[in-house]
């Protein structure tokens, strides 16, 4: 049996090696990982049947293509410390910078695992061979990623016990289709943002404060294909993007990015230390994606509009009062936070009120990255 997730095969090899080491795994990083809020990553069980029964006819040559790159496997053995990965001084890192970034590598790492619980779920369950091969494949990528997270954060003492985290967290149900609009923004947007600070301290290598960074184009790859199947899932059905799920649509585009941004509001000194401006990050990496959808959706977020920026800073700064107001507690922390929750939901509806941008799908679906 391999010794490392990086070489694992599938996803169960990936899998028995991450409970082999946890043992070693931390209580407090594992409590993090096991939160349930409006911005943590959350766990996702959906309608099995319904996934098994599609038909991927109309888009046979796309697919057969991205399952042929999938198997071909070209990340196999690259998620793993070598010899490019820097010694990285913990005790010496300043501390409010190791607290977010220890945070973000948690985030990341449940990120990483749902996405492999939902997609090995499928892969057991269904009899489809197009639909479990597909999502054997993912699993298998997802549960790579995970470990190799783990692998940084022990290094910082901690870990996250993934094999809890399947018995004990949460489970949200979602639709399928609603899984293919959140599922593919998630790897359409995580490839834009992996990208965007690859390239930022690929030009700027002083401000890499970590190695894990140096991985983060290959981890592109893999989330840009993951992106590219949910794509030809949403293709084999026309009614998935046309209608009232265009609706849906924007608000999964809505919440997916209002989501980032307040998620990252949170960690200035994360972004700090990679001297990156939050907010031109957040356009830049809305734009990426906004380009990518494309592929798939009718409709993009104006995300120039004059009340784009204001209603995501409202947000951002509900998002604040609502915290605040949590470790306050009492009465006046109940009735702050409820005040915040209102100016929260006011500032989403600012948001989806503003008109979307409406474009003819090509009929090409299938992209290469160039970023």
């Amino acid at each position: 049996m391999n010794v490392h997730t990086a070489d694992a095969a599938t996803v169960e090899e990936g899998l028995a090696i991450q409970e082999a080491q946890a043992v070693l795994d931390s209580e407090s990083a594992t409590a993090v990982a096991m939160q349930d809020t409006l911005l943590t990553p959350r766990f996702y069980t959906t309608d099995f049947d319904e996934l098994d029964a599609i038909d991927v006819t109309p888009v046979r040559k796309d697919w057969d293509q991205l399952i042929e790159e999938m198997k071909a496997d070209p990340n196999k053995g690259h998620f793993k410390k070598d010899e490019n990965w820097d010694h990285v001084d913990w005790d010496g890192m300043d501390p409010e910078l190791r607290k977010e970034f220890i945070d973000f590598l948690i985030s990341s790492c449940t990120a990483e695992f749902s996405g492999c619980v939902l997609y090995k779920e499928m892969k057991r369950r269904g009899k489809n061979q197009d639909i479990t091969e597909l999502f054997q494949l993912m699993a298998r990528d997802e549960a790579r990623h995970a470990g190799f997270i783990n692998d940084a954060l022990r290094e910082a003492g901690i870990a996250v016990n993934l094999g809890f985290l399947t018995q004990k967290k949460k489970y949200t149900h979602f639709r399928p289709k609603f899984i293919y609009y959140a599922t593919y923004l998630s790897e359409k947007i995580g490839y834009a943002r992996y990208i965007t600070i690859y390239r930022h301290l690929e030009a700027h290598p002083d401000k890499r404060f970590h190695p894990i960074f140096k991985w983060f184009r290959e981890w592109c790859n893999d989330e840009f294909r993951h992106g590219e199947a949910f794509a030809l899932l949403m293709k084999t059905d026309p009614k998935l993007t046309s209608g009232i799920n265009v609706w849906w649509i924007k608000f999964f585009l809505t919440a997916v990015y209002a989501t980032m941004y307040v998620r990252d509001h949170q960690r200035p000194a994360f972004h700090k230390a990679l001297d990156v401006d939050t907010d031109w990050y957040g356009q830049e990496v809305f734009r990426k994606t906004s380009e990518l959808s494309k592929q798939v959706f009718p409709i993009t977020l104006d995300i120039d509009h004059p009340r784009w920026m204001k209603g995501l800073k409202a947000l951002q700064l509900a998002s604040v009062q609502v915290d605040r107001a949590k470790k306050a507690g009492g009465v006046g922390g109940k009735l702050s936070q409820w005040a915040g929750s209102a100016r929260a939901a006011w500032a989403f509806a600012m948001l989806f009120t503003i008109p979307a941008k409406k474009h003819q799908v090509p009929v090409k679906t299938r992209l290469e990255p160039v970023y």
